[in-house]
């Protein structure tokens, strides 16, 4: 699945995308977090695929498993 996620800093200023496509993990996972279901997102991106939603998943995991601290700010006080 790696091989469906792709970074060149002409396409996107560099963004991870789907390769082929201009389709950015990131409006990916936006989409998912707002509600919108796979089969949404496949209707209104016909040349993604249902695998290119879970690589993009993948790579976002897998992004996250870097030894970072991401600070969160607590809004409600």
């Amino acid at each position: 699945m790696k091989e469906l996620i792709v970074s060149n800093p002409n396409i996107m200023m560099g963004k991870p995308v789907i390769r082929g496509t201009r389709i950015t993990v990131e409006l990916i996972l936006e989409k998912l977090s707002a509600g919108e279901t796979p089969e949404q997102i496949l209707t209104a991106h016909p040349r993604l695929t249902r695998e290119a939603i879970q690589a993009a998943l993948a790579f976002a995991a897998q992004a996250l498993r870097a030894d970072v601290i991401y600070p969160i700010s607590d809004v409600a006080s």
